[in-house]
């Protein structure tokens, strides 16, 4: 248990950061998903510079490995172009 109150309140803004976090990451990961789902090339298209938008914003805050994010956008945009 900490006993200083910045050590209490590092605690409190991690919490609350934790969950924004969780937030931001899942919010991407459904995104990924709907994104691999699409079938029409036009409205894959005009979805993907959404979706590579959440993917740099997770790499800048550090919550997602800079490399994992280069890899997702190159395979997303490689799915799109195929399609």
């Amino acid at each position: 248990m900490a006993h200083h109150a910045s050590a209490k309140k590092r605690i409190r803004q991690d919490s609350v950061k934790r969950i924004s976090n969780r937030y931001y990451k899942k919010s991407t990961r459904t995104a990924i998903r709907k994104l691999r789902e699409m079938e029409v090339k036009d409205e894959a298209a005009k979805y993907l510079p959404k979706v590579i938008s959440m993917i740099d914003k997770l790499a800048k805050s550090g919550n997602w490995h800079s490399n994992k994010a280069s890899n997702l956008k190159g395979k997303l945009t490689k799915m799109v172009n195929a399609l």
